[in-house]
């Protein structure tokens, strides 16, 4: 049975107000009766109830920053989805969140945003981080000034950032290579196609799958990494003319962004379901393409959870003081066109 505010009263031999703001530090209480009113509760394992500690929390007001690049793409648009579902949810407990977002990967409006947020008096700054020194050098300026920060979808590890999170995208490439190289066990030609080789996530997620292909299946003829730029119709050229000079194609991991181009070419020149494409994330693009045979398999890497999760990190850190952890992983979810039912896929 719940321990309630009234028995700790009780116990102390004090009103259940003097217990409230003891436990909550508001108010005024004799140093030696907060004290003892909190020894008390924590002998008896006392826990506020979830509906009396949001109105304590309501009381404080916060400000938090969140910017999110790369919005022209699917993907990118389901981590939108969970900032702005964090952003909601946090509006009963008194925070406000700035959102800023960028259909494309652009450092200076990176760090414009960043100037914005520290402008507008927010405590705390949420990132989809681009890959350069600069943007590091100022997430440690903001960390060394008291402004916690939280990088998601990809991580600037050598950073002061407070917390990443997201998938683990180096062990992602590796396991689509494990199921690339079974499941092409007589070997054959795979084209990688990455979006940004200066993007970290994006390049050490091709890393991982070239690393594995090349120790583990030597029988398959990796062909030269690609870049499309998160853009489908730079993906189409490369697959296109990748079929005219290999017509004996036999797969395509698609790092990130630009698999509809890479399925585009595929089914125009007649090889869907014959050629293997592996990819990442269950927004709708790509689910529709895995349900028609396009995309063999693909991985989720549950981009809603990472934008969700990376606010809440912050307004957890504000108003209860808690650390995260350095990284905090989201699932990863093999999906194929027989598991495809959204219960089977994380989400916020």
């Amino acid at each position: 049975m719940a321990v309630t505010s009234k028995q700790i009263a009780e116990l102390a031999g004090v009103s259940r107000g003097t217990v409230d703001r003891a436990l909550h530090n508001r108010g005024r209480v004799r140093p030696e009766v907060a004290e003892r009113i909190r020894q008390i509760a924590a002998d008896l394992g006392y826990q506020p109830h979830p509906a009396a500690q949001a109105l304590v929390l309501s009381n404080k007001e916060f400000k938090i920053g969140a910017y999110v690049q790369s919005t022209a793409t699917p993907t990118m648009q389901d981590v939108l989805a969970g900032v702005e579902k964090a952003a909601e949810e946090l509006k009963a407990f008194g925070v406000t969140t700035l959102i800023r977002k960028h259909y494309t990967i652009d450092k200076e409006v990176e760090l414009q945003a960043i100037e914005e947020f520290v402008a507008e008096g927010c405590q705390a700054i949420a990132l989809t981080p681009v890959t350069d020194p600069e943007v590091v050098k100022k997430i440690d300026e903001l960390t060394d000034s008291g402004i916690p920060v939280v990088v998601f979808n990809g991580d600037l590890p050598e950073s002061k950032r407070l917390s990443y999170v997201g998938m683990d995208n180096y062990v992602g490439g590796k396991i689509l290579a494990v199921l690339m190289g079974n499941m092409l066990p007589n070997g054959g030609k795979v084209l990688p196609i990455t979006a940004h080789l200066t993007n970290y996530a994006h390049y050490i997620r091709a890393k991982g799958f070239q690393e594995v292909i090349r120790s583990d299946f030597p029988k398959i003829d990796l062909l030269p990494l690609q870049a499309c730029f998160d853009n489908d119709a730079f993906a189409y050229e490369i697959t296109k003319m990748t079929l005219v000079e290999h017509p004996d194609l036999a797969g395509v991991y698609s790092a990130s962004n630009g698999t509809q181009g890479v399925c585009r070419a595929i089914d125009e020149a007649g090889l869907t379901g014959k050629i293997r494409v592996f990819t990442y994330d269950s927004n709708p693009p790509n689910v529709m393409d895995l349900r028609e045979g396009r995309i063999t398999l693909l991985i989720d890497q549950g981009a809603k959870v990472q934008g969700y999760r990376a606010v809440r990190i912050l307004y957890d850190y504000l108003a209860k003081k808690q650390i995260p952890e350095k990284k905090s992983l989201t699932l990863l979810t093999v999906v194929t066109k027989y598991n495809i039912d959204e219960s089977e896929i994380p989400t916020v």
